[in-house]
């Protein structure tokens, strides 16, 4: 009697063992997660200081994997931007100095490129838990009153890393500047002169136009497995 209990558990074992990692090998479809860090301008009152300025950011990322090497990602952010032209290689003519301090939220969708093949998967699949990518895209940038909503396009590119750090828990950072079609996001009070065109320069298509960056860490966690064939 022992000996058939021992023989049907063996006989069990050997069933589930290929189940059981085809369980660990799933690849999933998509991610779900937020992101935190920082956010600073560049413009009229800031030509070139990486993270002069910095304000907080924060906001919720998705991302569908389309395959271990590309994925594409939406992003809803809210941001702070700042700056002043005081203390800086820009002046005002008339010598005045102009600051300003708004909050902005950007909606956008890019498509991003691993280097390394990305996932948990071992084996034939050859993937890495670690990699970095770039990315490119589109989205538009809404910042409220207290003067003009300003409603734009922005087209963001930027690079970043990725870790998998659990089976289906995904952490990072990226650098990313998005540029807008408005030279009004620098403007938050009804003052004059303005950031807006202060040298009567006329904008036409980037050009004059003001941009901002974020600076974000992120984690997501990995939904709608991929359910494959097991082959055993």
């Amino acid at each position: 009697m022992r000996v058939r209990v021992l023989k049907f558990l063996l006989f069990v074992g050997l069933l589930a063992a290929p189940a059981a990692l085809c369980a660990q090998d799933l690849e999933y479809k998509m991610e779900l997660g937020g992101a935190l860090g920082g956010s600073f301008y560049l413009g009229d009152a800031n030509y070139s200081g990486l993270f002069k300025d910095l304000c907080a950011m924060g906001g919720v990322v998705a991302r569908y994997n389309l395959n271990p090497r590309m994925a594409v990602k939406g992003n809803l952010v809210a941001a702070g931007i700042s700056g002043t032209t005081k203390g800086g290689e820009y002046h005002i003519p008339g010598g005045e100095d102009i600051e300003f301090s708004r909050t902005l939220y950007d909606l956008g969708a890019q498509f991003e490129y691993n280097f390394f093949p990305y996932g948990s998967g071992g084996g034939y699949k050859r993937l890495y838990r670690f990699t970095p990518y770039i990315f490119g895209g589109m989205g538009f940038t809404f910042a409220a009153k207290p003067v003009d909503n300003v409603f734009t396009l922005n087209f963001p590119i930027g690079l970043g890393v990725k870790y998998k750090i659990a089976n289906r828990l995904n952490a990072g950072c990226e650098l990313s500047f998005r540029f807008s079609m408005s030279d009004r996001l620098d403007v938050s009070e009804r003052t004059s002169p303005t950031l807006n065109d202060p040298l009567g320069i006329k904008s036409s298509g980037m050009k004059n136009k003001d941009s901002y960056s974020f600076f974000a860490l992120f984690l997501t966690y990995d939904l709608m497995p991929k359910y494959r064939k097991c082959n055993n």
